[in-house]
């Protein structure tokens, strides 16, 4: 596409380049995508010419016939070929959709993921289970909720959002992620003012006076383990120590549910995602960590994709 839009023996910039319609570039884009063996070209040429024009949606297709600027030629040419280089379109565009929340995202962190939108309906229900126990006993206090190995804050950020007022704290141990993060808070406004980072290991960094007083423990940690084949556009481009975790895959998981305990207020939850065939080890490491009401939950597709497990009361 650079080539004939803008590339080595182009015309002059400001030239051929600024007659030709938005429409055109899409149609251009789409088939230089298919041919390049990108499946869904359609939909990933249509969003990487609304990141270009900086227009979606309806206000995409109003604009489809104006013609295209040098810079947002550039722009398309250059995220096109990236996605032709095989790097996941949502590094490309450099930002992604969870659920009401559009993150910032890059190879710094791991690319947000549907499955994992389902771990935030387990935090959210048991937030509202919370809340209904101590307004019966007569009782008020923000949750406090712990998102470990963050990332790009997908999780914590999304409790924040859907649950004002919550004290959420993210921690990761990968100084990238922590400011990925960081970058992903400030763009929450409001909502993001009862939301702190940490850069540590695990509950390390966490302030000393919140041992005990933790509603829910949330985390998506590492579970793919060291001799897992992963396909190409995840073991290329997503950073390795947000996948894996060791040898088995459950070192991060065994070594969250284990601290857990100390860190949970009574009865407090731990909500895990893990590997679809994991569920019997994870489930016999929270119980040995002393957890319990132990139970491992579907995603959408019905795969095992969430340890749920409880402190004592």
């Amino acid at each position: 596409m650079a080539g004939e839009h803008g590339g080595p023996g182009a015309p002059p910039a400001g030239a051929e380049e600024a007659t030709v319609p938005w429409r055109a570039l899409l149609a251009e884009a789409v088939a230089t995508l298919a041919d390049g063996g990108v499946e869904g070209a359609e939909v990933e040429a249509r969003r990487i010419v609304e990141e270009a024009t900086g227009r979606d949606g309806a206000d995409l297709l109003v604009h489809l016939d104006e013609p295209a600027t040098v810079n947002g030629v550039a722009a398309l040419d250059a995220m096109v070929a990236r996605r032709l280089a095989g790097e996941p379109l949502q590094y490309v565009l450099g930002r992604w959709g969870f659920r009401t929340l559009d993150l910032m995202v890059d190879r710094r962190v791991l690319i947000p993921r549907p499955e994992t939108e389902g771990v935030v309906d387990h935090v959210l229900a048991e937030l509202a289970r919370r809340r209904d126990e101590m307004a019966a006993s007569g009782r008020a206090a923000p949750p406090v909720v712990v998102d470990l190995g963050c990332g790009s804050g997908a999780i914590g950020l999304a409790v924040a959002a859907e649950w004002r007022g919550a004290e959420v704290h993210l921690v990761d141990l990968s100084a990238d992620a922590v400011a990925v993060a960081r970058a992903n808070l400030a763009g929450l406004g409001m909502a993001g003012s009862t939301v702190a980072v940490h850069h540590g290991s695990w509950f390390d960094p966490l302030p000393p006076d919140r041992a005990g007083r933790v509603d829910v423990v949330v985390s998506n940690p590492p579970y793919v383990a060291a001799d897992e084949t992963l396909p190409p556009v995840v073991a290329d481009w997503e950073p390795a120590d947000a996948l894996v975790s060791g040898p088995t895959g459950l070192e991060a998981v065994e070594r969250i549910l284990t601290d857990a305990v100390s860190w949970l207020a009574p009865s407090g939850l731990v909500v895990m995602e893990i590997g679809a065939t994991q569920a019997e080890a994870a489930r016999a490491a929270a119980e040995a960590a002393g957890l319990v009401e132990v139970d491992v939950r579907p995603d959408l597709s019905g795969r095992d994709r969430a340890l749920v497990a409880r402190a004592a009361r």
